[in-house]
């Protein structure tokens, strides 16, 4: 990079050396036009008022980019389907979602990327659920001008296979258990049934139906296979999850299931939740905290199955480390 001085009305289309200030006594100091802007024939006037006949101008070696030209190289490369970005500023573009989703991050490719000098790309977490217009990542080239080779090494780490992606959730048809003999005998209201509608109308999955049941294994159980059979995306139990006798919520998920991923998880709050499933349909059992606490370990795997996605056992341990919400 190379600084040459030029006169002004010469330097359209040039980029400036160094930021330019213009002062009018006692009304405003400040920046006029930052270093690497292009220059504009509609900029000349401006320039000449500040006393400016002669400007710096920016002079590219030969492998060299602008951090400007940088970053929309970048932004084209690492930009998925339904994301999008704007100019760069300061040197730096934002990709953003176009529609609301699952985030997913090679989170592989994303430190290979940091790990090439004078380049930044900060992401938000692999499975951050997306609404349209949230930032997803930003990028830039560290200093001012860059080597091309550095910003050729993110586009063929993001060439063969997406950096950044959004998952659609599916819009599910969900049947609601609700267990506890005071519930059914109406000593208390239920408060579980609003909050699961809530949630899963946010993601656009609808409740088909909610079966109140009693305490026992063989109605709750007998709950679950009705809707499987009915053709339920999805059920989730509310209720009778705690280590109480008359809770036997999980043991009728058990026997209802072909398959238990984890009945307890290590978030809190949220520890007594369990996710199970018959055949593929997913089976959720609801701690109590879910009422009453705005973000749970629900809230951590609920986006995942609506995106399609098998949760594991093993993904379940991961949840330890970042889960005391």
């Amino acid at each position: 990079m190379m600084k040459k001085e030029v006169r002004v009305e010469d330097a359209v289309g040039m980029r400036l050396a160094h930021d330019l200030t213009r002062i009018v006594p006692g009304e405003f100091k400040g920046r006029l036009f930052k270093k690497g802007h292009v220059i504009s024939a509609d900029d000349i006037p401006a320039l000449l008022n500040i006393g400016k006949e002669h400007i710096y101008i920016l002079e590219l070696n030969d492998g060299e980019l602008h951090e400007d030209d940088a970053a929309l190289r970048m932004g084209n490369a690492l930009a998925g389907t339904a994301m999008r970005f704007d100019e760069p500023h300061e040197g730096k573009v934002v990709l953003k979602a176009e529609m609301q989703g699952l985030l997913k991050v090679d989170a592989e490719r994303l430190f290979a990327i940091n790990m090439i000098d004078e380049i930044a790309v900060v992401a938000k977490q692999n499975n951050t659920v997306l609404e349209p217009g949230d930032k997803i990542a930003g990028l830039r080239a560290i200093p001012l001008t860059v080597a091309e080779e550095k910003v050729a090494r993110v586009e063929a780490l993001a060439a063969d296979r997406a950096v950044f992606a959004i998952k659609p959730f599916r819009r599910l048809k969900v049947g609601v258990v609700t267990t506890g003999s005071e519930v059914l005998k109406g000593r208390i209201e239920d408060k579980f049934g609003p909050r699961v509608r809530e949630k899963l109308e946010r993601y656009g999955s609808e409740v088909i139906e909610q079966k109140i049941v009693g305490d026992l294994v063989e109605d709750i159980a007998g709950a679950i296979e009705t809707f499987h059979a009915a053709g339920a995306d999805m059920v989730i139990c509310t209720g009778g999850m705690s280590v109480d006798p008359d809770d036997r919520t999980p043991g009728a998920i058990k026997r209802a299931a072909t398959e238990v991923v984890s009945y307890g998880m290590p978030v809190l709050p949220g520890s007594m939740m369990m996710l199970a499933y018959r055949e593929a349909m997913p089976i959720f059992g609801l701690p109590g905290c879910v009422i009453f606490d705005d973000f749970t370990s629900f809230d951590i795997l609920l986006p995942r199955v609506l995106a399609g996605e098998k949760v594991t056992r093993e993904e379940v341990a991961h949840l330890g480390h970042g889960g005391l919400l």
